[in-house]
């Protein structure tokens, strides 16, 4: 069976199966609620997709035989401690609430497939390519149920292995928010990664107690308001939303261009007598990627309208209404930050600066009070819609190590967040950690992609 995709990319799917627990590992049925964490996620359809890229110069039948039953096997075994990705999310009609349920014989879709048109090479290269290039290797995850009391059984994620015959293969995981968020995910993967390679597990277990987010603010019934107001329609659409005339590139910032802009940052303060704030190097990124990306857009937008730029803070292991949640809590832990500017100082001379104070002490205002950020986790999509363009959203992390995920044939050639739009910018740890420090995924039309590049590097050669 052939899935084509798009253009001349095509895949040939060699199997389609399903994987879940061992028979009996997991007490059934098993629910866990979801925290307002959860289901503020459930007022997006997005699910999220990250593809890993491995190196593996064999034969397919080698891979067929020798690689296979293995990953099959250590997914089993892993979806035994993380059951919620082989369950249903249960959205019955009000007032019941959203939550995940497991039965057993639960199971995820796994697909087993070989790309017949494209070289692995060409794709973990670091130049300017199709948006769509890595569609052909994303599991769309199968539709939604509905039950006839209008329940939706919703399936949280769908696998896909892509063999390059002699050269490597591709893992690709499609999943959604409302399970979990990067944390947790990369959490599952490298749990899965460590069983493959060693046959013993050498990461911790995940905590599923949702009762450690206390919703002291009553957060939950207003969120659940929202979703219930939503058309139900949008929870049965997942699939690729991409228009065709967008590039997708992957930009690597080295150690001594971020040390430089912080210098710069911290040497502006010092000049103007701006006390110190949070100056990481995520903050220092998002405020040169924003700032390319604000100066390479054409527009008609007046120099005083106000630009936002949308992150996330991991609430894990800090306080969160008198309760510090462990760093294996599986689910969402998420806060919204959103820092705005005017227009003019983005584009004007001191732009990254101006950018970097302004998400600086955002930053280091949530992690005082990360709860406090909380109540806006009820409004944030809608702020979204309406702001368009001028919103920003960051993706990922540079603190999730991405290239940790080993498998047993060594690290990750590249790995992208595929679903990320002219919208959203994606960051993660750098694959060559000796130079490189962080690697930032952008979608752009093709002629801005190539302005914004140019500024980029003019911006990192005056620094």
């Amino acid at each position: 069976m052939e899935k084509k995709v798009n253009h001349d990319e095509t895949v040939k799917v060699i199997e389609q199966c399903q994987v879940g627990p061992p028979p009996g590992s997991i007490p059934s049925p098993t629910s866990i609620s979801l925290s307002f964490f959860d289901i503020s996620f459930l007022c997006t359809p997005v699910t999220c997709k990250r593809i890993f890229f491995y190196q593996f110069p064999y034969p397919k039948q080698h891979l067929l035989q020798q690689v296979l039953p293995n990953l099959k096997q250590s997914l089993s075994l892993t979806l035994q401690h993380f059951f919620p990705f082989s369950s249903k999310i249960v959205f019955p009609p009000k007032p019941q609430t959203p939550h995940i349920l497991y039965s057993e014989g639960d199971t995820l879709t796994f697909i087993v497939a070989e790309s017949t048109t494209v070289n692995l090479h060409n794709l973990v290269s670091d130049t300017t390519k199709d948006v769509t290039c890595f569609h052909p290797f994303v599991p769309m995850l199968p539709s939604s149920r509905v039950l006839e009391d209008g329940t939706l059984l919703i399936p949280p994620m769908a696998i896909q292995l892509t063999i390059f015959p002699n050269s490597g293969f591709t893992i690709c995981v499609n999943f959604s928010h409302v399970v979990v968020d990067g944390k947790g995910f990369h959490h599952f993967m490298k749990f899965w990664a460590s069983l493959c390679a060693s046959k013993q597990n050498s990461a911790p277990l995940p905590c599923h107690d949702r009762h450690m987010i206390e919703d002291q603010n009553g957060l939950k019934p207003l969120i659940l308001q929202t979703v219930w107001n939503s058309p139900r329609e949008r929870f049965m659409s997942l699939g690729h939303n991409a228009p065709s005339d967008n590039v997708r590139r992957m930009f690597v910032l080295m150690r001594d261009h971020v040390d430089n802009l912080k210098k710069y940052v911290s040497t502006e303060c010092q000049r103007q007598g701006i006390g110190t704030f949070h100056l990481s190097t995520f903050v220092v990124t998002c405020s040169l990627f924003w700032v390319c990306k604000v100066r390479s857009e054409e527009t008609n937008d007046d120099d005083e309208e106000l630009y936002y730029l949308c992150y996330w803070l991991d609430c894990r292991t800090r306080n969160i209404g008198g309760l510090e949640i462990p760093s294996t809590y599986f689910g969402n832990c998420l806060v919204n930050g959103t820092a705005a500017m005017k227009r003019s100082k983005l584009v004007g001379q001191n732009g990254i600066f101006e950018a970097a104070v302004a998400i600086g002490n955002k930053v280091s205002e949530m992690q005082c009070e990360p709860y406090k950020y909380a109540d806006t986790l009820n409004s944030i999509f809608s702020e979204v819609a309406r702001a368009g363009h001028r919103l920003s959203g960051i993706a990922g992390s540079p603190k999730l190590d991405v290239y940790e995920t080993d498998f047993g044939w060594g690290k990750p050639k590249l790995s992208e967040v595929v679903h990320i739009n002219p919208q959203v910018l994606s960051l993660s740890d750098c694959r060559d950690k000796e130079c490189g420090i962080i690697e930032v995924g952008v979608v752009l039309g093709r002629t801005q992609m190539h302005k914004f590049s140019n500024i980029l590097q003019q911006i990192l050669a005056e620094l």
